[in-house]
C-alpha cells in the first residue's frame, strides 16, 4: 500500500505601502502607514472568492463523500487567519467544519510565515511557533504533531529545535541534492534525531501547482485517471504532495479545469487497491524511517535552487534581512507591543522574495507574484519602512 499525503498550503502577505525616503521619520501610525490595507483586502476577497470559499466547499463535499477516506491537511497562517476575522469569518467556519469530520488534520508553522529559522538564535522563531499553537488551540481546540516550516525550509539545526519543541514530524522538500538516489516516498529522520521527515515529492507536486495548465507540457491535459494511475506506478510508502491552496482557482483559473480535476481526483485514487490517503498524522504514525538525511545547509520548496536563495540570493536581500535582525533586538529589549507586531508582519517571507534577481522561469514566477515592476522598487520600498521602524526602535 502507498499511500497519498495531500498538503495545501494557506498564506497570504501584508502587502506594503509605496513609502518614500522623505516618510522615514514622518509617520506616527506604523501599522497605517506601512501597509496597504485596501489593497490587502481587495485581493484578499477576490482570492476568497476564486479560491479558499469554493475549494473549502468542494473538499468538504468529498471528505463526506468517502466517508473519511479522502484525508487531508492544511496550514493556515496567522496573517491569513487575520485577514480572515477581518473581513470573512465565514472562511474560518467552513475550516472548522472541514476539522470536524475528522478527515482533516491541522500542521503547526510560523504565525507570521517569517524566516526567523535563519536568525542567529531561535528565541524569535520559537515565539512565532507558540503563536501558531496558540491560535491553532483557539480556533479548532487542536494541538498540531507535525510541523512546516515557512517555504519547508529545513536543515539540521531547525529539524532538531522542532524536535525539542514537542513535534513527531516535520514536512520539507525532496531534494535531490539531499535524497541523491534515494526515494521522496519514504520517510526519514535526521542526523543525530529522531524526529519524522516527509519529504515532498516535487515532481507530481508541481505537476499539478505549476504544470496543470502548461499546454506545451508533455503531460498536458493532466485528467485525475492520468494521475491516479501515474501514482499507482510508484513504489514506497507514502506520496508527498504538497502545494500552495491558491493553486485551486487563483494560480490555476477555474476555466483551466482545476476544480474537475480535483473533484475526480480521490474517486480515481480510490479505485487503485495499492492506493489510500492519509493525513501528515496518519502518515508520521503509520510509517517508520528507512533512513538519516543530513541537511547541513538550508532547503526550501522554492525555485530551481530548493535553497534559501529565493529570499537571500543577492546583496539587496541581505542588506534587509539583516537590517530586520538588528530592529528586533532593539524591539525585543524595547518590549513595545505595537511596534514588534509591526515587526512580525514585516518578516513575512514575501517581502524578501518580491526583491529576488533570479531569472528564466524562476524570475517569471517571482515576477507574477511581485507587486513591483522591478527588484530595485521593492528594495527601496521595504529599505525604506526598516528606516522608518529602526528610528522608531532606537528612541
Amino acid at each position: 500500500m502507498t499511500s497519498i499525503c495531500l498538503y495545501f498550503e494557506v498564506h497570504q502577505p501584508v502587502r506594503l505601502n509605496r513609502f518614500s525616503v522623505f516618510n522615514i521619520g514622518a509617520c506616527t501610525d506604523t501599522y497605517a502607514s506601512y501597509f496597504d490595507h485596501n489593497k490587502n483586502r481587495a485581493i484578499f476577497e477576490k482570492v476568497a472568492n476564486k479560491c479558499y470559499l469554493p475549494t473549502n466547499n468542494l473538499l468538504l463535499d468529498l471528505v463526506r463523500k468517502y466517508d473519511g477516506k479522502f484525508r487531508i491537511s492544511y496550514s493556515l497562517t496567522g496573517t491569513f487567519i487575520e485577514y480572515c476575522e477581518l473581513f470573512m469569518p465565514q472562511i474560518i467556519e467552513s475550516f472548522q467544519e472541514l476539522f470536524e469530520t475528522g478527515a482533516v488534520d491541522f500542521i503547526e508553522e510560523t504565525y507570521f510565515h517569517s524566516l526567523s529559522s535563519l536568525y542567529d538564535d531561535l528565541d524569535e522563531f520559537e515565539d512565532q511557533v507558540k503563536m501558531h499553537r496558540d491560535m491553532i488551540k483557539r480556533l479548532f481546540n487542536y494541538k498540531p504533531k507535525v510541523f512546516r516550516n515557512t517555504e519547508a525550509i529545513y536543515d539540521n539545526r531547525i529539524g532538531k529545535k522542532v524536535e525539542e519543541m514537542g513535534y513527531k514530524g516535520i514536512l520539507t522538500e525532496g531534494a535531490d541534492k539531499i535524497l541523491d538516489w534515494r526515494s521522496p516516498n519514504y520517510i526519514y529522520k535526521p542526523k543525530n534525531g529522531n524526529i519524522k521527515i516527509l519529504m515532498r515529492n516535487y515532481m507530481l507536486s508541481d505537476d499539478v501547482g505549476f504544470r496543470f495548465s502548461a499546454k506545451q507540457w508533455q503531460g498536458y491535459p493532466l485528467t485525475a485517471d492520468k494521475y491516479a494511475h501515474w501514482m499507482s506506478q510508484c513504489h514506497g510508502d507514502l506520496i508527498n504532495l504538497f502545494m500552495d491552496y491558491e493553486t485551486f482557482g487563483e494560480h490555476q483559473w477555474a476555466d483551466t479545469g482545476i476544480f474537475d480535476f480535483l473533484q475526480h481526483l480521490p474517486g480515481e485514487i480510490l479505485k487503485h487497491e495499492n492506493l489510500d490517503f492519509v493525513t501528515v498524522s496518519d502518515a508520521v504514525k503509520r510509517y517508520e524511517p528507512v533512513g538519516e538525511i543530513d541537511v547541513p545547509w538550508a532547503i526550501s520548496w522554492a525555485d530551481a535552487d530548493r535553497d534559501v536563495s529565493t529570499w537571500l540570493g543577492n546583496n539587496m536581500q541581505i542588506a534587509c534581512f539583516n537590517e530586520l535582525k538588528e530592529i528586533g533586538k532593539l524591539l525585543r529589549k524595547k518590549k513595545d507591543e505595537d511596534l514588534l507586531y509591526t515587526w512580525r508582519l514585516l518578516q513575512t517571507s514575501d517581502h524578501l522574495y518580491y526583491i529576488s534577481t533570479k531569472g528564466f522561469e524562476d524570475g517569471a514566477v517571482h515576477a507574477y507574484f511581485s507587486p513591483y515592476e522591478i527588484p530595485y522598487d521593492g528594495f527601496i520600498n521595504y529599505m525604506n519602512i526598516l528606516q522608518d521602524l529602526k528610528q522608531k526602535a532606537m528612541k
